[in-house]
């Protein structure tokens, strides 16, 4: 038999969990990114937010916001092909589908399929390769929803911890998995991914809660305890703490590709794959750095 005290805690748990269920509140993300081209033009922008053959958007409707990054394939360089091409194209496309409310909050699986499906169907001639990460936060059911295809990704970080986190999906030792325009002739030949075998999740988010989206060059420099290290600068929800956040974040990363004497996580994974491997992982870093608001707009 329950206590009255017991019971009386019972109680209340009940209605608070009935009020944080029923929080009437919309949500809303304060979103800020920051990267790095390999060619060291350190937070400059191309069209399209391109940090190098990376790219990213973030996009809002009435019913959620949506984020997305996206890692140009860096090999189609050698057949003369600018990588950044076809991930800042994917990008604006998927960017353009949302602000045009052509999306469903709950299904980012089918944004990524309609921008890719519409690259494909494009008079203009395009070749290339990226991996994608999309993020959606319904604002009324405060649920995200994801998807990633390949070695880009994010983190949900609440109260210094990591409480939900992307898939990564690869084929071999860096070989992700990714969405791909081959030449006429070369279809079979090229490594191509169908967007609907993405990695899905939906996760409930708290006001407060951080959202780091990015591509791997930050994760391939950066374990989780040097990222939730930085994440403790972030202290109010305005854009510019979260902007100042994103850039430490990434200027961090930044300094760690081109240490030779760092161990990091992408020269840790080549060494458990048999290669001998030291040192961080040039590459582009592209942070897109989000916490949850209430929406008052």
């Amino acid at each position: 038999m329950l206590s009255v005290l017991s019971y009386g805690r019972l109680v209340a748990r009940a209605v608070l969990g009935g009020l944080s269920q029923t929080d009437g509140r919309d949500y809303k993300l304060i979103s800020a990114s920051y990267g790095f081209g390999k060619d060291f033009r350190k937070g400059i922008l191309k069209k399209g937010m391109c940090y190098g053959d990376d790219a990213c958007f973030v996009a809002r409707h009435k019913s959620a916001d949506v984020l997305g990054v996206a890692d140009g394939v860096g090999g189609w360089r050698d057949y003369g092909v600018d990588p950044s091409q076809f991930s800042a194209t994917l990008m604006r496309t998927c960017e353009r589908l949302v602000k045009e409310g052509r999306f469903t909050p709950s299904n980012p699986v089918g944004i990524l399929t309609s921008g890719y499906y519409e690259l494909l169907q494009n008079k203009v001639p395009l070749l290339g390769s990226s991996t994608a990460c999309i993020v959606v936060l319904d604002r009324r059911s405060h649920r995200l929803h994801t998807c990633n295809l390949g070695d880009s990704g994010f983190l949900v970080v609440r109260g210094g911890e990591v409480v939900h986190r992307s898939d990564e999906q690869q084929h071999y030792f860096n070989t992700p998995f990714q969405l791909s325009i081959a030449p006429p002739g070369a279809e079979g030949v090229v490594l191509s991914d169908s967007p609907e075998v993405a990695d899905s999740s939906s996760f409930d988010v708290q006001l407060g809660d951080i959202i780091l989206t990015a591509t791997d060059g930050l994760f391939d420099n950066m374990p989780d305890y040097m990222i939730l290290q930085e994440l403790k600068k972030l202290k109010t929800t305005n854009y510019e703490s979260v902007l100042e956040t994103a850039q430490s974040i990434a200027k961090q990363a930044h300094d760690l590709a081109y240490d030779p004497n760092y161990m990091s996580p992408f020269a840790q994974f080549a060494c458990d794959n048999g290669l001998n491997v030291r040192g961080g992982k040039p590459d582009d870093i592209t942070v897109l750095l989000s916490i949850v608001a209430e929406y008052t707009d």
